[in-house]
């Protein structure tokens, strides 16, 4: 039979602070004069609130803690009531709700916890008038000093509490200002790295598709003459020459697209709408697929001012990011597209309800010839992410397995000056 690993509650969550309360109570009982019952069970629920209320999470929230404050002074009351009133040594315990209020609350809190432990002191000088005690002289400049102490304390507590409080602020800004740099920092980098891949491959792929094409016109022009020479018995062989002129065509429509991929976008920049761009792209999409007419959702920014882009080229980019996520999404499912502006620049979010995109195709997912799908060439999303980096803009991805994708691209109001013509 396994054995728990779990720990008891008490060596879970005992801290060093918790044995020095402990011990500090442990010696105010002990040095007690009377060890009065009264007395001893005022020290023992005391130390009991101060060692276990951090662990209730139920106090563990602002009521809950103006509670536990409250119950401080309730039971710092009573403890300087039975040993003594206003004559007892217990007078400093009245710091224990002080202290708590100054680290917790704010300052009004703190205002009132003060005063409210000010006067549960001060109640017992009635009192003790009332008992026939003579309070005269130094023992009144005492009392006077004791009730003075508490909002001293209380001013120093709060205004070091609150130095604190405003440096972990500046901390947890400082925290997640530097977050955000390493994420740009990160995005920055795969932009590098994707923009040096596709450097190396544009060329590699202009010398492989020029070195292709020679022989494939060759194998073109042979296959067409074969087809004119040989007769309508010989089926056979028409038909192997037609195979090979029809997948010569589909070779050569691949080096083009390969040369298309490879070639420097050159733009032609103007004043562009971005929404009237997506809008005329959709209408493309359903008119070669009138089904998907149904399953598009705008979601457009009114007020999106124009942008300085080559409208053609930028349309293209819209349209494959749809035509993906309409593929990729279930039948019938809705796909999204949401336009905005967001700090000087101007985005299209693209999101879709299919599978997702794994973890470790993520980097991939803008590599050219990169592809999950059985008849793609991984072509549409590097050319997509070329455009984009000319514009001086960036793609991203946001992806859950099971949950679908969202294409986010965010284009600056004025690209990079290299990239007019």
């Amino acid at each position: 039979m396994a054995t728990s690993t779990l720990k008891p509650w008490w060596t879970r969550a005992l801290y060093p602070q918790d044995l020095a309360w402990l011990l500090l109570f442990s010696a105010l009982a002990w040095v007690s004069p009377t060890h009065g019952v009264a007395e001893i069970q005022m020290l023992a629920a005391l130390a009991i609130v101060q060692v276990a209320a951090p662990r209730i999470r139920a106090l563990d929230t602002p009521h809950g803690n103006l509670a536990i404050i409250i119950l401080k002074l309730v039971v710092g009351f009573l403890l300087i009531g039975v040993t003594g009133g206003i004559a007892s040594s217990y007078y400093l315990i009245l710091l224990l709700p002080v202290l708590s209020a100054a680290t917790t609350l704010g300052a009004a809190g703190t205002a009132l916890t003060t005063l409210l432990a000010c006067v549960a002191y001060m109640a017992f000088i009635p009192l003790a008038y009332s008992l026939g005690y003579m309070l005269e002289g130094l023992f009144l400049r005492d009392l006077s000093l004791r009730v003075i102490f508490l909002p001293l304390v209380a001013y120093l507590t709060y205004g070091l509490a609150e130095s604190n409080r405003k440096e972990a602020k500046r901390a947890q800004g400082a925290a997640a200002e530097l977050a955000e740099a390493n994420r740009r920092l990160r995005e920055a980098e795969a932009s590098v790295r994707r923009s040096e891949r596709l450097a190396a491959l544009g060329q590699l792929t202009a010398g492989l598709a020029h070195e292709i094409r020679n022989p494939l016109g060759t194998m073109k022009a042979s296959a067409e003459m074969l087809l004119e020479r040989l007769g309508a018995e010989n089926d056979i062989a028409l038909e192997l020459a037609g195979y090979i002129s029809t997948e010569v065509d589909r070779t050569n429509s691949l080096i083009t697209r390969f040369l298309e991929f490879a070639r420097p976008v050159r733009l032609r920049l103007a004043p562009t709408d971005l929404n009237a761009l997506t809008d005329s792209a959709i209408e493309q999409l359903v008119h070669q697929t009138p089904a998907a007419a149904t399953r598009i959702h705008r979601n457009f920014d009114p007020g999106l001012p124009l942008l300085e882009a080559d409208g053609e080229l930028l349309e293209r980019v819209i349209f494959n990011l749809i035509n993906n996520a309409l593929q990729a999404s279930p039948e019938g499912a809705t796909v999204t597209v949401k336009t905005l502006a967001a700090q000087g620049n101007v985005e299209l979010a693209v999101i879709d309800r299919g599978s997702g995109v794994k973890p470790e195709h993520r980097e991939q997912i803008f590599n050219p010839f990169f592809t999950t799908k059985p008849s793609g060439v991984g072509l549409g999303l590097a050319i997509t992410a070329k455009i984009v980096d000319e514009h001086g803009g960036r793609i991203s991805l946001d992806s859950e397995p099971g949950r679908g994708s969202t294409f986010v691209v965010s284009l600056p109001l004025a690209p990079p000056a290299h990239s007019s013509v």
